[in-house]
């Protein structure tokens, strides 16, 4: 009985999980179960493993399944089923391996391109002024018209908007250089 349990949890584990992990691990190495987004990775890295192991195993029945020259017998545990999916898992943790999916430090999640994808400090600067300038917005509206509550808000307004456009020419500047 024990034999046939141990089975049946390695069978769902090649099935339902290692497979899928082995791609999610090969294609996102710098992906980490830790820090403030470690639930979300987990979640993340657990959905990736199941879905991408089932729409592995499908495809390799189909594949058995057309090509397989001494007919797939199309049940779960047909071993060329099993062999396929060892096979897949077993290539893609090594190619997860040589990416550095499982090295002390993390690879760079960075595209290694001349092209550099705008830098967050940018983004965040110019949502920060967006969000203040709003804020300012609705206080000039709720200031009575001519005090000098609302003189003072004009002239804040004038310097965020001044200011996040300086930002985003910089960073066209940046850019088209």
């Amino acid at each position: 009985m024990s034999g046939n349990l141990a089975e049946s949890v390695a069978a769902l584990a090649l099935l339902f999980f290692l497979p899928g992990y082995a791609l999610t691990k090969a294609t996102f190495p710098e992906w980490r179960v830790r820090g403030q987004v470690a639930a979300l990775r987990f979640v993340e890295i657990v959905t990736l493993s199941l879905f991408g192991s089932v729409a592995l195993t499908v495809l390799a029945g189909y594949a058995l399944l057309s090509v397989g020259p001494s007919g797939f017998r199309a049940f779960w545990g047909d071993p060329e089923l099993e062999v396929a999916l060892t096979a897949f898992a077993a290539v893609g943790l090594g190619v997860a391996v040589a990416r550095g999916a499982f090295a002390r430090t993390p690879p760079s999640a960075r595209p290694d391109s001349s092209e550099e994808a705008p830098p967050w400090e940018t983004v965040q600067a110019l949502d920060d002024l967006r969000r203040e300038e709003r804020r300012v917005r609705h206080a000039l509206r709720r200031a009575p018209s001519g005090s000098p509550e609302a003189g003072n808000l004009r002239r804040e307004l004038e310097r965020i908007r001044a200011e996040a456009d300086e930002v985003a020419r910089h960073r066209e500047g940046e850019y088209a250089s």
